[in-house]
């Protein structure tokens, strides 16, 4: 799919210097990859410590079985 975009030549050049890759088009995919797995990882950072387990739940136990 073609996409106009404005896009700062002077990061992207700088983007693809940084990157090592050949192609304006490889830079912007490879940058839109890198920023959803950010924010992904992100979101899965924020739930850290908002699992309540019910209070007779032994993890002691469910990790006898992994041996």
């Amino acid at each position: 799919m073609a996409t106009n975009l404005a896009i700062d030549m002077e990061l992207l050049e700088t983007a693809l210097k940084v990157g090592g890759l050949k192609t304006k088009r490889e830079t912007v995919n490879q940058a839109l990859k890198e920023y959803v797995t950010r924010r992904k990882t992100a979101d899965i950072i924020e739930m850290f410590g908002t699992i309540s387990y019910g209070e007779d739940y032994d993890y002691k136990k469910s990790r006898q079985g992994r041996q």
